[in-house]
């Protein structure tokens, strides 16, 4: 497995290896393609974001031995739940720069909405790295990427918004499971005020795609026998599931892109 550090943006793996479940949906999902028109573009307003730049893919990928990658230890505690957060920014902020950087989104508008899309994941990265201070478990260094799983979602146009599409449904579902457990004022502001710029990014890649705008429930990675009931009590009404994040780590997992061990009470 080949390991690259990402020196600006970036994100790691779980110690779990996805599970055929999760491969499976996620294989599914990415096939789901389809062109969309000029006029669909205009219509969810997906026009010149050109104001929103970004390089390509960090510029300083470097090997990282296995033996020194940080294992990621999350507690369930406020600081837990807002560094799983911050970790899951950091994924969303480094696959956007690759993506532009693979050559593979040729179409103007489609490059400006995902610069755009990465310069909201760079941002959030830095205000909760901003909202923790002293209390950041790792820092973007520390983490690491498996550069075959990333180019392997890497290969074609299809491919990447429908990667970004899952990515960004997840971290709404991972906010919003994580959410109720948060205690502390300041930590629940940052963490609402995240959630629903995700959902919007989410929203706008599935335009890009031709595909509804909200998630159907055959293209969640957590159905509907395996959600925890406390976290969904309104299930069957028009609203997003809330994974555990132990159901967030696994679903990641299955993009096969992280290498670092995450463990500790709030995944268990």
């Amino acid at each position: 497995m080949t390991n690259i550090r990402i020196p600006q943006t970036g994100i790691q793996e779980t110690a779990h290896r996805p599970t055929g479940v999760f491969t499976s949906q996620l294989d599914s999902l990415l096939r789901k393609s389809a062109s969309p028109s000029r006029r669909n573009l205009l219509k969810w307003g997906l026009v010149s974001f050109g104001a929103a730049m970004m390089t390509g893919v960090p510029k300083a990928l470097m090997a990282q031995p296995m033996g020194s990658m940080k294992t990621l230890t999350f507690n369930a505690n406020d600081l837990g739940i807002l560094n799983f957060a911050l970790l899951l920014e950091e994924l969303e902020a480094a696959f956007y720069p690759a993506a532009l950087g693979s050559g593979k989104i040729t179409d103007a508008k489609e490059m400006d909405y995902l610069k755009a899309l990465g310069s909201h994941e760079a941002a959030h990265v830095e205000f909760l790295r901003t909202v923790l201070g002293n209390n950041v478990l790792f820092q973007t260094s520390d983490l690491s990427l498996n550069s075959q799983g990333l180019n392997a979602l890497l290969t074609d146009r299809a491919k990447i918004l429908n990667t970004a599409v899952i990515l960004e449904d997840l971290g709404v579902h991972a906010y919003n499971g994580a959410g109720p457990s948060l205690t502390n004022p300041t930590y629940i502001l940052a963490a609402g005020s995240i959630v629903s710029v995700e959902a919007r990014h989410a929203a706008g890649v599935r335009a890009l795609l031709g595909r509804t705008t909200t998630e159907p429930e055959n293209e969640r990675l957590v159905q509907d026998t395996n959600l925890q009931a406390n976290l969904n009590p309104f299930k069957g009404r028009a609203y997003d599931e809330l994974y555990t994040p132990k159901q967030v780590i696994a679903a990641v997992g299955s993009l096969r892109i992280l290498n670092n061990p995450i463990n500790g009470s709030l995944v268990a």
